[in-house]
């Protein structure tokens, strides 16, 4: 395998970029540096895949391979069928090319994707069809990222494959679900790290007290599925192996991760993925009404909310006696514990009569924005 170092590029929600840096540090990652849109570090391929296997915050992991200048299509595809495909690639394997064109002579995406295409199939690769990464006949290939700016042509690939909330135990979906690396991060913001309990009391597919209980045990979150850089030519089996299986989930002694819903159906889902994640001692899920929430026996914790908001389910203006009563709820019954509650209507976050702060930025989600808010210990 090369011992060649590459810059790495791990993804963020925008505004989250910190916190993904704060993890990245904390796992022991070459100077993380926040930049629009994620994180860059610097790495070889082991690196790589220990981003993959260990970062909970990260959407995909991508390598910058390198790049040229070039200011014409003839250009483009001279110097696209010499670069060193064969370094990273197997020859056989399917690729998706994806072109960004900025400030650049050559300002036709599409002309350049095409020149890349062909360099790539010269060296052996087999081109995807359809070529939109939403295509399912798309799912498989490996995504050549491709920028063109002020004629500097770079090449990024996607060691990742699925994205990386995809952890490869959640088979229940509930409504409006949050994807596990933006609770993830969203728990960060929170200050949790592992030592205390998290309870939420809209529980749905139970995401947030998955990913707690999955950070509490130390679990590593690709452990249990695949990834695009199995396919490259940098891989070796034994070597990955050995760092994913090494290290066993470790159980904290006295904390416990719990949730509620009113859905019955809900509570079932979470509850098996919980199991599939190998958390389910651990974790607890009831079928409950808000207004029945209570804690786990334990320590003071973290409330950690997603409720509904009404772009994204049903009317918002039904919404708010459903809040109010949520704060009511956690006034009587949560006495000293945290609360991190996610929306886009801060109109909502006021319903609940708490102390509740906007923490840092809107985020990008499910195609809304919506926004952390956090309160002190209740009193």
């Amino acid at each position: 395998m090369s011992d060649d170092t590459y810059e790495i590029f791990l993804q963020a929600p925008p505004g989250l970029e910190p916190l993904l840096a704060e993890e990245a540090r904390e796992k022991g990652f070459a100077a993380p540096a926040p930049v629009p849109g994620g994180v860059t570090t610097r790495g070889g391929w082991e690196e790589v895949w220990r981003a993959n296997l260990e970062l909970r915050g990260a959407g995909r992991v991508l390598v910058r391979l390198g790049g040229f200048m070039a200011f014409h299509l003839a250009q483009l595809d001279k110097r696209a069928r010499k670069f060193p495909w064969g370094d990273v690639l197997r020859p056989g394997e399917t690729v998706r090319v994806d072109v960004l064109c900025r400030r650049s002579k050559i300002y036709h995406a599409g002309a350049a994707k095409q020149r890349i295409e062909t360099a790539l199939e010269a060296f052996g690769a087999v081109i995807a069809q359809g070529g939109d990464e939403t295509d399912e006949a798309d799912a498989t290939a490996i995504a050549i990222k491709v920028r063109i700016e002020d004629n500097e042509v770079s090449f990024s690939l996607d060691s990742s494959g699925d994205p990386l909330h995809r952890r490869g135990t959640k088979q229940f979906v509930g409504k409006a679900p949050m994807r596990e690396t933006l609770a993830a991060l969203f728990l960060r913001a929170c200050g949790y790290a592992g030592r205390e309990p998290v309870y939420d009391p809209m529980c749905g597919s139970g995401t947030f007290v998955i990913e707690a209980a999955a950070i509490a045990a130390q679990a590593r979150p690709g452990a249990r599925r695949d990834f695009a850089f199995e396919r490259l030519a940098s891989f070796d089996p034994a070597r990955w192996r050995k760092m994913r299986d090494a290290g066993a989930v470790a159980l904290p002694e006295g904390l416990r991760f719990a949730g509620s819903d009113r859905d019955a159906g809900a509570v079932a889902g979470a509850t098996a993925n919980a199991a599939r994640a190998g958390l389910e001692g651990l974790t607890a899920f009831r079928h409950a009404a808000v207004s029945d929430a209570a804690p786990p026996e334990g320590p003071k914790g973290l409330v950690m909310i997603n409720p509904p908001y009404g772009g994204r389910i049903g009317n918002k203006k039904l919404l708010y006696g459903l809040h109010a009563a949520l704060g009511e709820t956690l006034r009587r019954n949560f006495e000293g514990w945290r609360v991190g509650l996610v929306t886009s209507e801060p109109g909502l976050a006021r319903a609940t009569g708490l102390p509740l702060k906007p923490w840092g930025p809107p985020v990008p989600h499910g195609g809304l924005k919506v926004t952390l808010f956090t309160a002190p210990p209740l009193d």
